[in-house]
């Protein structure tokens, strides 16, 4: 499913957004997805890629008939005509990047309980090959920032900016990948 700014913001506001990302969260996945971004914001480099990548990165758990196991690779596709190739790659990485911290970091108590579940789903910790492999990539140090801002942004009743103010960040953004 390709995607436009209009349609990735009526899925952060449609009824599955509104629920909470795991049981017994306070929390729901555009609460999730906008305290994502907004721990990515506090980044000096003020970087609107990696921001809007945050807000976007679980886009694919809105999709119809996705679960945990495809929603990067869905988001990814989804995502990459209107806000380009980089933030597209950052969606997509950001379930590897979490298996490449559990290889090489103490990480799991960083986890929520359903993140921890999900990671034997997606794969498990990378093998030492496999994080080499992850290491070598461009966006390999973006990726693991997204990842952790991911693991950090599960707060019940965390104040942060409203989706209008995200939005006109992933409008800009989608007017600079297309040129």
């Amino acid at each position: 499913m390709e995607l436009g700014v209009e349609e990735i913001a009526a899925l952060l506001v449609s009824p599955a957004a509104a629920q909470p990302v795991e049981a017994g969260a306070g929390y729901s996945h555009l609460d999730h997805a906008r305290q994502t971004a907004a721990i990515l914001a506090s980044d000096p480099r003020n970087d609107e890629e990696l921001v809007v990548a945050g807000l976007v990165h679980d886009i694919g758990q809105l999709f119809a008939g996705v679960g945990d196991l495809g929603h990067a690779q869905a988001g990814e596709a989804g995502v990459r005509r209107v806000l380009g190739e980089r933030v597209a790659t950052l969606v997509g990485l950001h379930v590897e990047a979490k298996r490449y911290l559990s290889a090489t970091v103490a990480y799991g108590e960083v986890l929520s309980p359903a993140s921890v579940a999900s990671l034997m789903v997606q794969g498990g910790p990378m093998t030492p090959a496999q994080c080499v492999a992850f290491e070598a990539l461009d966006e390999c140090g973006d990726a693991v920032s997204l990842r952790k801002a991911d693991d950090r942004a599960k707060v019940d009743d965390l104040v942060v900016a409203d989706l209008s103010h995200w939005l006109a960040m992933v409008r800009r953004v989608a007017v600079r990948a297309e040129r």
